[in-house]
């Protein structure tokens, strides 16, 4: 009876790590660099519009500008536009990062081992709350364009 729960065990474990799409992504290699991984997993997904379109394949530190050089896989069938921005991103709160590829408009494309230069660092909460206290205690006066002009009279825009 213990070797049919342990075949029908393996069997789910089996089936479910074929489904959930965990495996690596095989394609060609591109790479981007970041002050700020903040976190992200060798392994982890690369999205596009929320789809799956590569993996992470290692991370390692550009001894000359110490930045965080990712190097990722991407399906063949996907030809990334040379203006393509990265993005470390997060689940949610709890969830895990990974790298958002969000495709510009140029006709030229990333050759395979390219690299995508317009990238954005991964920004922790606490970062973010820190910006969000410093804009509700800044009291650097009113903003341009706003408020009430020298007459009196508010500016609409």
């Amino acid at each position: 009876m213990g070797a049919v729960v342990l075949l029908v065990a393996g069997f789910f474990l089996v089936f479910a790590y074929s489904q959930a799409d965990l495996g690596a992504v095989r394609g060609y290699t591109v790479k981007a660099s970041f002050l700020s991984v903040g976190g992200l997993p060798n392994g982890g997904e690369v999205r596009i519009n929320g789809i799956k379109v590569g993996s992470v394949i290692d991370q390692v530190i550009d001894p000359a500008s110490f930045e965080a050089v990712v190097r990722m896989s991407i399906r063949p069938d996907i030809h990334l536009p040379d203006d393509t921005v990265a993005v470390i991103a997060s689940d949610g709160l709890l969830g895990g990062k990974f790298v958002q590829l969000n495709p510009g408009r140029s006709g030229q494309t990333i050759p395979a081992d390219g690299t995508i230069t317009n990238t954005k660092n991964f920004q922790s909460l606490e970062e973010m709350v820190g910006k969000i206290i410093f804009l509700a205690t800044d009291s650097g006066g009113a903003k341009p364009g706003g408020g009430p002009s020298p007459s009196g009279e508010a500016h609409d825009k």
